[in-house]
């Protein structure tokens, strides 16, 4: 691991590298590691997260080094430098057509794909559903017994390479048309309702005391969340501005996947 290291940090240094033929197989070979979970492009130590710089510029200098090529599956035809992944049925993994993922994403045992999307770097942890049409971007940490519900869009944060990658944390429920974009955070066992919206610059208010408490960028563990929205002075006047509140805390009765809505009919709250 340390001549991978070291030979991903010289080429990321010297770029004519790439034409290295020992170069080039071992930026294949951390893909390769990504592609069966072997490496992380991010991991959890302790209650702290840590970007692994290192195997996001592996996944960067990927891309010169490979060539364009046309291939077909069945009645599709793809142009592309990344292959598809394989061998689900061996990985324990159900893939419903037209799910896709790409090669150099990790899926974890029990995953279940429907028509869905999940990019290169990204992790997928075990029993994970990914519903129909939602995406993992590149990168995306994505936890154990986690839902991600139908339209759920998952930002990719391949650059600036130590730019954390969304995360969600195990046992999470992310509602229906959710985004979530630019390094946010959601710890585990967070409900979010249907479409709320997070970027780093989002605000996140705690309307559950008796003052607001405000976050960016992460929900806190067990929170119950939904879109809001308050009031922005502009040069032009005074205008809404979205935002996600946070309404209450998931109770013990709610800690199964299967009952996972149950947290937001509580709010009477849409998934």
């Amino acid at each position: 691991m340390e001549k991978l290291q070291r030979d991903i940090s010289l080429a990321w240094e010297d770029r004519s590298l790439l034409k290295d033929e020992s170069i080039q197989q071992s930026i294949r070979r951390v893909i390769d590691f990504l592609d069966k979970g072997k490496i992380r492009i991010a991991e959890k130590k302790g209650e702290e997260w840590f970007v692994n710089e290192w195997i996001k510029k592996a996944v960067i200098l990927y891309f010169p080094v490979q060539q364009m090529e046309t291939y077909e599956i069945g009645m599709f035809e793809f142009h592309d430098k990344i292959k598809l992944k394989n061998n689900y049925a061996t990985l324990g993994v159900r893939v419903v057509p037209h799910a896709i993922a790409r090669y150099g994403a990790f899926l974890s045992q029990g995953v279940i794909l429907m028509p869905s999307y999940v990019n290169i770097g990204a992790y997928v942890g075990k029993n994970t559903m990914i519903d129909t049409w939602a995406t993992v971007g590149s990168c995306a940490q994505i936890g154990d017994n986690v839902h991600l519900s139908g339209g759920v869009g998952i930002g990719g944060v391949l650059e600036p390479v130590q730019a954390a990658p969304v995360i969600i944390e195990d046992n999470c429920f992310i509602g229906s048309r959710c985004i979530i974009v630019e390094g946010v955070r959601v710890e585990k066992e967070a409900v979010l309702g249907a479409n709320v919206v997070l970027t780093k610059s989002t605000k996140i208010i705690d309307v559950t005391g008796k003052e607001p408490v405000e976050y960016r960028g992460v929900i806190p563990s067990a929170s119950v969340v939904i879109p809001g929205s308050y009031t922005k002075s502009f040069p032009a006047g005074e205008y809404q501005v979205s935002c996600a509140l946070i309404i209450g805390k998931r109770k013990a009765s709610t800690n199964m996947k299967t009952s996972l809505n149950e947290a937001l009919r509580e709010y009477n709250v849409s998934g």
